[in-house]
C-alpha cells in the first residue's frame, strides 16, 4: 500500500494538469472560431497570404 501513497500525488497533479491543459485548448478553439465568424460576418474572410498573385506588384 506504501507504492499508492508515493504515486497518488503524482497521478492528480498530473490528471489536474491535463484537464487545465484541455480546457486551455478548448477554450482556445472557441475562440478561434467565434473569430472565424466575426470576420465572415463582417465581410472580411480569411486573409491572403501576400504574393499569391491576385494583386498587381507596383
Amino acid at each position: 500500500m506504501e507504492y499508492i501513497a508515493v504515486l497518488a500525488p503524482s497521478v492528480v497533479v498530473g490528471l489536474l494538469f491535463w484537464f487545465a491543459m484541455k480546457a486551455i485548448f478548448n477554450a482556445d478553439k472557441s475562440e478561434r472560431q467565434a473569430e472565424a465568424r466575426a470576420q465572415e460576418e463582417a465581410g472580411f474572410g480569411i486573409a491572403k497570404p501576400a504574393g499569391d498573385g491576385s494583386t498587381p506588384a507596383k
